[in-house]
């Protein structure tokens, strides 16, 4: 792989929907890291009281604090978390995903958007993924913020890992894809700074599908296993 990884730990970090287990999960795991991480909701409070949890488990400062060992966790609504935010990581549930960027299209104007959203249906059987008209949830977020430089990533890590105070490093290679160059350079840059975890370029937004996907097949393997399998990419 190449060595030529850009600088990116004065990065400010914005996750939409970051009070869920996926959100808080990287939160805390960027927070760690050193970074400042604002965590995003419809509600501010409780993405203040969110903020507020991680920032004291961490050891970044909460809500408006200072950083301790780690960055500083701050929690606000989703619209003042994209305007504020470096890089913005989307983690909404899927049956919000569409109306929540349409409607910070502004916001979101000229900023590098982390997809992380997996498109699943469940029943008996288990998890499926559920069929997207733009192709994935990242090319339909691309399709609705024109003027933003989206990347898919961080699809398949562990919401159950990246909160457990017990795991020190996680076992992963993250996945990103997208069509700009330098913003999928940055991203995987940032994925390299949680502890344990290599990113690995995957092609372009038009192959996501595929990515989204396979968190079903994933989740399968954990039902059967009892585990919180992730992947290796290997020979690179």
């Amino acid at each position: 792989m190449s060595t030529d990884i850009p600088d990116v730990s004065g990065i400010t970090i914005g996750i939409l929907g970051g009070t869920g287990d996926q959100g808080k999960g990287l939160a805390r795991r960027f927070a760690l890291a050193g970074h400042t991480v604002l965590i995003g909701s419809r509600s501010a409070e409780r993405a203040r009281d969110a903020a507020a949890g991680i920032g004291a488990e961490s050891g970044a400062g909460g809500a408006g604090g200072a950083g301790g060992a780690g960055g500083t966790v701050r929690g606000a609504d989703n619209a003042t978390v994209a305007a504020e935010a470096d890089v913005v990581i989307v983690a909404i549930p899927w049956d919000g995903h569409r109306s929540t960027l349409e409607s910070l299209r502004a916001e979101l104007a000229g900023k590098i958007v982390v997809d992380c959203v997996n498109p699943l249906g469940f029943d008996k059987q288990g998890a499926y993924a559920l069929p997207v008209e733009e192709g994935s949830a990242a090319q339909q977020a691309a399709a609705v913020l024109p003027d933003s430089r989206v990347v898919a990533a961080f699809h398949h890590v562990s919401a159950v890992l990246l909160l457990d105070p017990e795991v020190a490093e996680i076992d992963l290679d993250v996945l990103v894809l997208g069509d700009d160059r330098e913003a999928t350079d940055l991203v995987q840059a940032l994925a390299g700074r949680i502890a344990g975890v290599r990113g690995v370029y995957g092609g372009r937004l038009r192959n996501a599908h595929q990515v989204e996907a396979l968190t079903a097949n994933l989740i399968s393997i954990n039902r059967r296993y009892k585990a919180h399998a992730g992947l290796r990419v290997t020979d690179v």
